[in-house]
């Protein structure tokens, strides 16, 4: 399992996956359903909310956070799948704010590491593993044809799974009429970029040509990047209603470490770059949100 050390995304043009998927092929099913959909009725608790969630996160995940707030830190506990989730860096934040998380993940391994950090951190009874793929959440969460959860995370899922279009299919089916998906890649541009700055420039003009820029690397980046029209593209394909696309990490990743920049003006500075071109245009990843009508 190649997971993300911050709990939301990689640095930049890192594997960008909390998954690595092998060439074992299919993972067997292991079913886990959440709790009753009265469950959701239950108030979060008021030392709970999205702000202070999104805080202790470093400045390159503050957007996606930022995009989430108004539906996470709405004060009602939601059902949420996340598809690709790992070790959970986002699930157990997101169960520590009240909510009810489902995680799907092709590893047995990453599955244990969930338990075992929900049952440190006390949120136990509302993370729920379940070992299985993407392309094929019918087989282990089945929800009918009106779906069922509420939020869907897919966040650096789409670069390594064998087919990106059925992965954003079988998120839709999951999600209840008017549920969200928040849908997180790395962006090509900013992969390009950074490659070249590295000094690959073969693996840079591979990707600007959009080729897997190192087939032959064991340990190798994730196979495909995305265009923000490329991405909005699969998310209608998919029957979903995308609202307006932000960068990821425009900057944060570009800043050394030993540099001293405030971390809260680095953070700010996320949120204001996010959502304007030039600037989003060239960020390490994209990130939307979209809708099932």
């Amino acid at each position: 399992m190649v997971g993300c050390a911050d709990g939301a995304f990689p640095a930049r043009d890192a594997p960008w996956a909390h998954t690595a998927v092998t060439a074992a092929g299919r993972t067997p099913r292991a079913d886990r359903w959440p709790g009753p959909t009265a469950a959701r009725l239950r108030r979060v608790p008021p030392s709970a909310s999205a702000s202070s969630a999104a805080d202790q996160l470093p400045a390159r995940a503050a957007a996606v956070w930022a995009a989430l707030d108004p539906l996470v830190g709405a004060g009602h506990p939601l059902r949420v799948l996340d598809v690709g989730g790992g070790s959970g860096n986002s699930a157990v934040r997101l169960a520590r704010m009240g909510h009810d998380v489902t995680v799907v993940d092709p590893s047995a391994d990453a599955l244990a590491t969930l338990n075992r950090r929900a049952e440190t951190a006390g949120v136990g009874s509302r993370v729920h593993g379940v070992q299985g793929d993407g392309d094929r959440l019918h087989e282990v969460v089945p929800t009918g044809p009106d779906g069922g959860y509420d939020l869907a995370l897919c966040h650096s899922v789409l670069e390594v799974v064998d087919d990106p279009a059925t992965t954003l299919r079988e998120l839709a089916r999951a999600l209840r009429p008017g549920g969200t998906a928040s849908v997180a890649s790395a962006n090509r541009a900013g992969a390009v970029l950074a490659r070249a700055v590295a000094g690959h420039p073969v693996e840079a003009l591979a990707l600007l040509e959009d080729r897997d820029p190192a087939p032959r690397r064991a340990r190798r980046p994730a196979r495909r990047r995305f265009a923000p029209d490329d991405l909005l593209a699969l998310v209608e394909a998919a029957g979903l209603q995308p609202g307006s696309w932000r960068g990821v990490s425009v900057v944060a990743d570009l800043l050394d470490v030993a540099s001293g920049a405030d971390p809260e003006a680095v953070r700010r500075l996320e949120l204001a770059l996010a959502g304007s071109s030039p600037y989003r245009d060239v960020a390490a990843g994209l990130h939307l949100l979209a809708t099932r009508p």
